[in-house]
């Protein structure tokens, strides 16, 4: 069987392939939630900093690994470069499971954080390289469905896991093996295809690159700088207002003395929702056109005030999902729009530094709502978060509408 792609088709196998990199996009980090609050019994003489570092270390090392990836795929062969980049992810996973000292699992995160930085951007990359159009829009929305929906399934899966041993979480960091098998199948199909995609449509493609071009200019850099900033920041704003649900929420919903599995189920509502839109986002964007992002944020503002207003889960749950929907839908539209802003040689270094943002966003969102939270309003409620968060969203909504008929928002199919 094989599949469109806008300018061809290639093997289901090899986009099988692309599809268990995205899944992988969601897993740093991921199997030391469960334990974290057992690190104490389990190490006694590990310090607060050790644990610290054991969470937050694999996030600091994927940014800049994040973009060396995307600067080396113009001079490396891309498999070789994403073979290289799951050998260490399962490596570290391998490790993990024979670690029993707290400076082991402390280097195995480092290790990990490389690994995941060097396929990070690849996952997009390779759907930049295979598809294009609406046939690409689909695969980014398809792409980030499974990176949510596999979030979701190793959260419940890994604690479980924990109940019976500390060591059994680490299993999910051997799904790299599996990737790693079926990349072979992508080496092959980039052989068997003169390293591309089935040419049906050959002149279409041509042009469609041509006027990708034409936007850029005579830039020597071959990325359109102004549009790739502009793509960034967004990002890094929406991932911020998002990620607020899964930082406070937990917090929130404890000051409202509900128990932390009323906050998980909240919490995975909110990534079930950012999954629904990749099925159905070529018809939401025809739907919205250049208004996608300002629905979108709209979507945000909503959920974000519906936590705010009501201490009750029936109140709660919606808002959870319609942050999740809002940033749903922005998410592979961004890395679409990122597309746009680079010759394609240069496009997976572009997308390397918009999903820089992504990991950027994690690291400094407890600095940012804590310098004006404690530092600048000095406001102890657990609700300020909520409300702080609404009115950089409503702001941005203003952005969004006066502006959608610019680059940055302009996403008419």
């Amino acid at each position: 069987m094989r599949i469109q792609t806008g300018r061809g088709t290639i093997p289901l196998i090899t986009l099988i392939g692309i599809w268990s990199i995205s899944a992988l996009n969601a897993l740093p980090g991921l199997a030391v939630s469960p334990i974290l609050g057992k690190l104490s019994v389990i190490f006694p003489h590990s310090t607060e900093l050790d644990v610290q570092m054991l969470s937050s270390l694999p996030s600091l090392l994927i940014i800049p690994f994040i973009l060396l990836a995307g600067k080396l795929t113009e001079r490396v062969n891309i498999i070789r470069l994403l073979q290289v980049g799951l050998g260490i992810f399962a490596l570290s996973g391998i490790l993990y499971l024979f670690s029993n000292k707290m400076w082991q699992l402390i280097a195995i995160s480092a290790m990990l954080g490389v690994g995941s930085g060097m396929i990070v951007p690849l996952s997009t990359g390779l759907i930049s390289k295979y598809f294009v159009g609406t046939y690409r829009v689909k695969q980014f929305g398809l792409s980030s469905a499974i990176t949510n929906i596999t979030l979701v399934i190793a959260t419940v899966v890994t604690g479980y896991l924990a109940e019976v041993n500390w060591h059994l979480p680490f299993v999910v960091y051997l799904l790299p093996l599996v990737s790693l098998v079926l990349s072979v199948y992508l080496q092959r199909s980039m052989i068997s295809e003169g390293g591309s995609v089935s040419m049906t449509n050959k002149e279409d493609a041509e042009k469609q690159d041509t006027e990708i071009n034409a936007e850029i200019g005579n830039n020597k850099n071959g990325i359109n700088i102004k549009h790739l900033v502009g793509v960034m920041l967004f990002y890094g704003l929406a991932t911020y207002l998002a990620l607020i649900i899964t930082f406070n929420l937990p917090f929130l919903m404890k000051e409202y003395h509900f128990t932390s599995g009323n906050s998980g189920v909240m919490i995975s509502l909110f990534f079930l929702a950012i999954m629904a839109p990749g099925f159905f986002l070529n018809q939401i964007v025809k739907l919205c056109g250049n208004k996608t992002k300002f629905y979108s944020l709209l979507s945000i503002a909503c959920g974000l005030f519906l936590i705010w207003i009501s201490s009750k889960e029936w109140m709660i749950a919606p808002g959870c999902i319609l942050v999740g929907l809002g940033y749903g839908v922005i998410q592979p539209i961004i890395y679409d729009k990122t597309t746009h802003t680079a010759i394609p040689k240069k496009v997976t270094l572009a997308l390397a530094f918009v999903m820089m943002m992504n990991y950027l966003a994690i690291l400094l969102c407890p600095f940012i709502m804590d310098f004006f939270q404690s530092t600048v309003f000095h406001i102890k409620s657990q609700q300020f978060a909520f409300v702080f968060n609404l009115c950089i969203t409503l702001v941005a909504l203003v952005w969004a509408y006066t502006k959608r008929n610019t680059f940055l928002f302009d996403d008419k199919a």
